[in-house]
């Protein structure tokens, strides 16, 4: 009760009233008690009453928070979604033979060094798959290799009724036999219809049955803070649910130019890879490929391919076993802010290109060295990695309009692209058999030699011999054997040329020099600060 306090009735007496005549004011009392009682009250209504127009604001205000709440999507919980979809999730389980299983050992020791991982080396997905995805055992134990059967075991979910179904490439790859079980534990032999490794996803095929209750894909991107489902069997207990949100889209880690994983923080554990990662409507929003794990156990922090990826992938595998991603034929990097400022550009966007391939589409166009590829037929470019994705969705054989800028000035470039190859050419350093000799340029903080100089270096270029520990070059990933190409967009071939490339770049007044680096067989665009050395 608000308002003015009721006292008690006993407090309206004086308090100097004698007491002999207490009997006689009886009536009196009576009546006051009364007076007392009604005043009282009449004081709480009227405590009542004076804020009715703030409790009306207060009620107002209440309604309106649980009306604009009532428009939100707040599932009290996902039984019903996991009803429906549950049914749609497979268990994997793959089997090597002894051969098969020694003969994919060695050819990974080989090619990666002693680890079951088929990613490159020392790449984050890489560590996340000895705690992932591999061969049966403990997360952050290796399963042992030369027995008679190896096996392996992820996830995977039915895109159609006839048994087509996703799973990772890593849970299929180099398997003798494949088999699944469904939800009600009934298990089929699967035949893998092709893998894209460059994504981790295959497609396998399950006969015998043309009603297998499937999943559908999203047709759309979830958006940061969506509520996200993960199915699939981790630690071969069988179809587990688990729960969290989107974190972060356009993930990149490290994988290759392709990586554009979805973060979720939803508990995802050796054994999920292959399987759905749902939204509330129950659609495919990826498929759970990684998960970052310093203890080996789920951390909040799991990826997962997008359902726009793997619907594009699917549609190649089942048509032709294979995907084919169309290709220009440059080497290309991301502008940083000192590249833009050494190449006069405004804003940091777009792909550098480092170096054009041989007879690749992009040198038939006449795209150059140094040129920053800005958009696709007039959609911008952000980076190299929205470049190698966007030119990989296209089929060979397209027809496509490059925007440039070369030198300050804007040219549009037509471009057939050519398929992409299979086959990556390892590099190998330029500096074997070469010697530590050669004239330093402090500005740079490096020694260079001709290359001419330097036994298998070529014949282009200077041929950096030694590096300063503390100086700018080293700071960007300058070695021994690296050898320069053009400083400023001038071909050099000694150390004065290089010299006289800097004195030109600080007398058109820039903070850094744009300078082109072979190494190996890959090239490559740094900026360096032309004051420092």
């Amino acid at each position: 009760m608000t308002g003015s306090p009721v006292h008690p009735p006993h407090s309206m007496l004086p308090a100097n009233r004698a007491a002999p005549r207490r009997a006689a004011s009886a009536p009196w009392r009576r009546r006051a008690l009364m007076a007392s009682v009604a005043l009282g009250l009449g004081a709480a209504s009227f405590g009542l009453t004076v804020p009715q127009a703030r409790a009306d604001l207060f009620g107002r205000a209440q309604a309106q928070v649980s009306s604009d709440m009532s428009k939100v999507q707040r599932p009290a919980g996902f039984a019903d979604v996991v009803e429906r979809v549950k049914p749609s999730v497979i268990s994997v389980r793959v089997k090597m033979g002894e051969k098969s299983g020694n003969e994919k050992s060695a050819r990974r020791d080989r090619d990666r060094g002693d680890e079951d991982s088929p990613f490159a080396p020392g790449s984050p997905l890489d560590r996340f798959f000895r705690r992932f995805g591999g061969p049966d055992g403990m997360p952050g134990m290796r399963g042992p290799r030369f027995r008679e059967r190896v096996t392996g075991q992820g996830s995977g979910f039915f895109i159609s009724a006839d048994g087509f179904a996703v799973t990772n490439n890593h849970v299929v790859d180099g398997a003798d036999t494949v088999e699944v079980m469904t939800d009600d534990s009934k298990t089929y032999t699967a035949k893998v219809i092709g893998v894209d490794p460059r994504t981790d996803v295959a497609l396998i095929k399950i006969d015998g049955r043309s009603d297998f209750p499937f999943a559908k894909l999203s047709d759309n991107a979830p958006r940061i803070g969506d509520w996200v489902l993960a199915v699939g069997n981790p630690f071969g207990l069988g179809g587990t649910v688990t729960a969290g949100i989107v974190s972060a889209r356009g993930r990149d880690i490290g994988n290759g130019p392709y990586d554009d994983f979805i973060q979720i923080d939803a508990p995802v554990n050796k054994g999920n890879s292959g399987g759905p990662a749902f939204n509330t409507d129950g659609e495919v929003i990826g498929v759970n490929t990684a998960i970052f794990s310093p203890s080996g156990g789920s951390v909040g922090i799991a990826f997962a391919i997008p359902s726009t990826t793997v619907k594009s992938v699917v549609a190649q595998l089942k048509d032709k076993g294979s995907v084919t991603r169309g290709w220009i034929g440059v080497q290309i990097q991301t502008v940083t802010p000192e590249i833009a400022e050494s190449l006069g550009l405004k804003r940091n966007e777009g792909a550098l290109v480092a170096e054009p391939q041989a007879n690749g589409p992009a040198v038939k166009a006449g795209v150059e060295a140094g040129d920053v590829i800005t958009a696709v037929n007039d959609k911008p470019v952000r980076d190299a990695r929205d470049l190698a994705r966007t030119i990989g969705a296209m089929p060979p054989g397209t027809s496509i309009k490059l925007t440039l800028m070369r030198k300050g000035t804007e040219k549009t470039v037509s471009v057939m692209l050519g398929e992409l190859p299979n086959v990556v050419k390892q590099s190998r350093s330029s500096s074997e058999g070469g010697e530590r000799r050669g004239t330093d340029l402090p500005r740079l903080g490096v020694t260079v030699a001709p290359a001419a100089s330097v036994a298998g270096a070529g014949k282009d270029g200077v041929v950096i011999t030694s590096v300063e520990p503390n100086s700018a070059a080293a700071e960007r990933g300058v070695k021994e054997g690296d050898v320069i190409l053009d400083v400023g967009g001038k071909a050099v071939s000694s150390a004065d040329e290089v010299r006289d490339a800097l004195s030109a770049a600080r007398a058109d007044g820039k903070a850094s020099v744009l300078i082109r680096l072979r190494s190996g067989d890959a090239s490559r665009f740094i900026a360096l600060p032309v004051g420092r050395g």
